[in-house]
């Protein structure tokens, strides 16, 4: 198979799809690699490095004219969508839910699309958004941590306090991946920390690991209501796989909050969970709406690339190389994890979540392939 790799170009994204031990796995099972000039050189990777395990160096054009699969790590912008072509495979995160331009942009290419963000194994666990779900995790404390600053229009707390004055009050919406990894960082920088969850199990465990460090809550609405009031920190970590986020804090909700207060929105990819919310960029990460600071960006492990690039490719190489060795259909009929991932194919809309957000008709992926 001819597999691209192609340079990521939204706004500050500087990950990339493949790394150069991956190239030299692919080659030697006979498959041809290209990859765009300088694709690899956000995370510190030389065009050399990747000719050297046997890549080709293209530009972008040739990337995506030869390839039978483009391997990306975000989703595909306007001017590369206009590149695909029909039966082409496209591997990469997606988040089609609140993207409507996108899922019609994908249906008239023809291209076959898998989402990393909703291959799904037999437990529920979604393998290939959760190194990222980690990452931004991490990454919402230190975003709130810093915008909690005067200067960024935060309130001017500490996160963390000092000896004799009380720390940020953190509130976690959410107590999976993302909401668990804010919750290490948040309790390690010695913040108030609060979690939220309607899953009593969920929450009994993190009782059980971290014991009086944090305050664990059944989320429900008065609860929320009154949390809100007092939190220095709101971080919304909520996922519906592959479908839209939940509104859960509404606009009026901000009235009742600190002023400085900050908001982080990890759902925004899928839509925010935050009603007020819109995306934002690295560039300018954040806006105020009623004296909160919301802080939106939609590709926050962008903001690391390496660790972001080693954690994203360890998962999503066993599932590459799976596709690439035998073809698109035997490896979604094979494996249902890949399968549950097929969010368009041939024209048409194959994800339920999707469909269901857009409110439009899909087709299984099964039926399609049988006919």
């Amino acid at each position: 198979m001819i597999i691209g790799i192609p340079k990521e170009i939204k706004n500050r994204e500087f990950r990339v799809g493949l790394l150069p031990k991956h190239i030299k796995e692919l080659v030697q099972q006979g498959h041809q690699m290209l990859v765009e000039k300088s694709a690899g050189h956000g995370v510190g990777v030389s065009d050399e490095e990747y000719v050297h395990e046997g890549a080709t160096i293209c530009n972008v054009s040739e990337v995506f004219e030869q390839a039978e699969m483009i391997v990306k790590v975000k989703e595909p912008q306007a001017n590369e969508i206009e590149k695909l072509r029909p039966e082409q495979i496209l591997f990469t995160y997606l988040h089609l839910a609140p993207d409507i331009q996108q899922t019609n942009g994908l249906i008239a290419s023809g291209v076959r699309a898998i989402a990393y963000e909703t291959v799904t194994n037999k437990n529920g666990f979604l393998p290939l958004l959760a190194p990222m779900s980690e990452v931004a995790g991490r990454l919402a404390v230190q975003a709130a941590a810093h915008h909690l600053e005067k200067k960024q229009g935060g309130s001017g707390i500490l996160l963390s306090g000092i000896p004799g004055v009380a720390p940020a009050k953190v509130l976690i919406i959410g107590a999976g991946i993302v909401g668990t990894s804010a919750l290490q960082i948040a309790i390690g920088m010695g913040a108030d920390v609060t979690v939220m969850d309607k899953n009593i199990q969920r929450l009994r465990d993190l009782d059980q690991i971290y014991g009086n460090k944090v305050r664990t809550l059944y989320a429900d609405e008065f609860g929320l209501s009154q949390l809100l009031k007092v939190s220095d920190v709101v971080i919304g970590a909520v996922l519906v796989p592959g479908g839209s986020a939940p509104k859960l804090v509404k606009k009026e909700d901000l009235k009742c909050m600190k002023n400085g207060s900050v908001i982080v929105d990890v759902a925004i990819d899928q839509g925010g969970c935050f009603e007020s919310s819109k995306p934002t960029t690295h560039d300018e990460p954040t806006f105020i709406v009623d004296n909160v600071v919301h802080y939106c960006v939609a590709n926050m492990p962008g903001a690391v690339p390496i660790t972001s690039t080693h954690g994203l490719t360890n998962a999503t190489f066993p599932y590459i190389q799976n596709i690439a060795n035998k073809g698109f259909r035997n490896a979604v009929l094979e494996q249902d994890e890949l399968r549950l991932g097929v969010s368009v194919y041939d024209h048409h809309l194959t994800c339920g979540a999707v469909a269901g957000s857009q409110k439009r008709p899909f087709e299984d992926i099964r039926n399609l392939l049988s006919t």
